[in-house]
Formats: C-alpha cells, sequence, structure tokens
C-alpha cells in the first residue's frame, strides 16, 4: 500500500488551478495504486506558524529536558516530521507568488527541515535522511517561466527541487500550468498541464 501526502499551499479554494492540478495528479496516483491511503494536508485550513525563538530554542534541547511548553512548541514540527517520514509520495500543490511560494508553504518547510531528523550534517557534508520518496510538484502561474523570458524569475520549482533534495527527496516530477494570465494561453493552460502528467 502506498502512503500519498498531499500538501495544498494555494491561499484560493475556488478557482485554484494549482489545487486543481494537484488533484488530477492525486486522481493519477489512485488509478495507479489502488492500495492507498491519501492524507491532505491543507495549509489554508492549517496553517503552520512562522518559526518563534521558542520553537527554535526547544528544538536544541533534548526531550527529557525541555519544559511542558517546550514540548508543546516542537509537537506540531514533529508530527509533520513523522507524517513525511510516513508517506511513500509526496504531492505539493503551489501557486507561484511573486516569483516566490506562499508563505504558508515556506512555514511548513520550516518546520520540517531540522537538524537530526530530516537532513544531518557529516565530514562529507549534508545527508538527507527522508528517502526512498516520490515526489510531484503542481504548479500554477500567470506567466510562463518553464521557458522564455521569465524562467530566470522563477523561484519555485528550482527552490523546491533544492530543498526536498536537502533532505532526501531527489525523485522529482513537476508539472505546470502556466500562462492562465495571457489571453492566448489562459483558455487551455490548465487543461495542459492536466494532461501533460505522467505517473512514474
Amino acid at each position: 500500500m502506498k502512503n500519498i501526502l498531499h500538501i495544498i499551499s494555494s491561499p484560493r479554494t475556488n478557482g485554484s488551478a494549482s489545487r486543481t492540478l494537484g488533484t488530477a495528479i492525486e486522481e493519477k496516483l489512485q488509478a495507479a495504486y489502488p492500495e492507498h491511503a491519501i492524507t491532505t494536508l491543507d495549509l489554508l485550513k492549517n496553517p503552520f506558524p512562522h518559526l518563534g525563538e521558542e520553537q527554535v530554542d526547544s528544538w536544541f534541547i533534548p526531550a527529557e529536558n525541555r519544559t511542558p511548553a517546550q514540548n508543546e512548541a516542537v509537537k506540531r514540527s514533529d508530527e509533520a516530521i513523522e507524517q513525511l517520514h510516513a508517506s511513500d509520495i509526496i504531492v505539493i500543490s503551489v501557486p507561484i507568488y511573486n516569483f516566490g511560494i506562499p508563505s504558508t508553504l515556506k512555514a511548513y518547510i520550516d518546520h520540517i527541515a531540522r537538524g537530526g531528523m530530516t537532513f544531518q550534517y557529516s565530514e562529507n557534508g549534508f545527508e538527507g535522511l527522508v528517502k526512498n520518496k516520490k515526489a510531484y510538484i503542481a504548479v500554477a502561474s500567470g506567466s510562463v517561466f518553464s521557458e522564455g523570458d521569465y524562467q530566470s524569475y522563477d523561484f519555485v520549482v528550482p527552490y523546491l527541487k533544492s530543498v526536498l533534495g536537502f533532505i532526501g527527496i531527489t525523485d522529482i516530477s513537476v508539472f505546470r500550468a502556466e500562462g492562465l494570465g495571457l489571453p492566448h494561453l489562459q483558455d487551455t493552460a490548465l487543461e495542459k498541464g492536466i494532461e501533460s502528467i505522467v505517473i512514474a
């Protein structure tokens, strides 16, 4: 059985192209893996707090030495990391906003990228600890960022590939619904994005 984690970062519910594209990936995964369990983490409905001093300080205190307040401060992060390790496939639905990811997704990443839990350093450099996973990224954008004049402005896909690779997830497929704000592309952008999905 495959455990699938779908992380949704769009601040929109109705009319969100990234949600629709991510759902299409999810549906194709369901067809490919009839025996599956899907967990949806909607960061609009269940956002992670931006990191504060108490959370970061608590990460560096052994669990047996933490106060109840410190245990509470790390609880959400610990649960998210456990959920990530338990997943075989990760789907991330993300719109490009101002050339980057929504802050809700950045907050989530800040909670799961933790030394000793999802990566570690050694004399040979860093090592990702979240291994043997497959990731699919569903990206929606008003312009075209995969090629052309705006390719250098895409800080979403390179960033997500880098941070996922840093924690050990290197098998990554990207599907895009792009040109959603361009008159000559917007009518077919989402449809083309969905048609491009291949489950590998």
